[in-house]
């Protein structure tokens, strides 16, 4: 990306100057990180227009592109690891695990997380809040050591929960992206991951209640508007959310 430029356009650019097509993002497929200081987003879209750079528009960006079939891709291959990235494209394409999900071109300033974290028992979903001012959704960043740089996402996740909660009786799972906000002009290029979270007991048993919370900075709510509920239920029994890896 470009100093400036939304995720989409920076994705338009790249397309453009490698392929020489213009091209139409149709939904944000996964997201790969190593920290805050190396994120890659993976999009399915279909091509709009342009012609497909051949041999003879060689330059810096790109000798040429072409159209091969998925299962015989040409070889050598700079990087193997954009296959599993093929392969989860077409998947999609068959049977769509998520929405559609676009960036939202909303302002950020720091490179975080917004925890969606969730209990569920019975049909019911409470979401953990932050009491922190007006009541939101808890908000993490990565820390500056090295260990916390490396965990990434997960380590972030965590050490947030433990602000708030007794984790040795609990097991904690990061879903994936619900969506993302960035938009990378006037001094705001950050990025908001929006994380799905569950937070369930190691030994359930018959528990109707979340885990207790420590302090006054938090509190679980009560999920009660139907719509909300069956479709953070859907998102959660089917795991219908963008995948994030390592």
């Amino acid at each position: 990306m470009e100093r400036g430029e939304t995720i989409v356009e920076a994705l338009q650019r790249e397309v453009k100057e490698e392929a020489g097509l213009h091209c139409e993002p149709l939904t944000l497929l996964s997201v790969e990180e190593r920290g805050p200081s190396w994120i890659r987003f993976t999009f399915l879209a279909r091509p709009t227009g342009g012609i497909l750079k051949t041999s003879k528009e060689a330059d810096v960006e790109s000798l040429q592109a072409g159209w091969f079939p998925r299962t015989s891709l040409p070889t050598p291959l700079r990087a193997h690891d954009i296959l599993h990235l093929v392969e989860l494209a077409a998947q999609y394409r068959q049977r769509a695990r998520h929405p559609p999900v676009l960036p939202q071109e909303l302002p950020c300033s720091l490179v975080c997380q917004r925890l969606v974290a969730t209990f569920t028992s019975i049909q019911t979903v409470w979401v953990l809040v932050s009491t922190v001012g007006m009541p939101h959704l808890p908000i993490t960043t990565s820390g500056f050591t090295p260990m916390e740089q490396r965990g990434g996402l997960k380590m972030a996740v965590l050490r947030l929960l433990q602000e708030c909660l007794t984790l040795h009786h609990l097991a904690v799972e990061t879903k994936g992206l619900l969506g993302l906000q960035h938009l990378g002009r006037d001094h705001t290029d950050g990025i908001c991951l929006n994380v799905l979270v569950t937070v369930a007991f190691r030994n359930p048993g018959i528990q109707d209640e979340p885990p207790k919370v420590r302090g006054e900075n938090f509190f679980w709510w009560k999920v009660v508007e139907e719509d909300l509920q069956s479709q953070l239920l859907q998102r959660l029994q089917e795991s219908s959310v963008i995948p994030v890896n390592r």
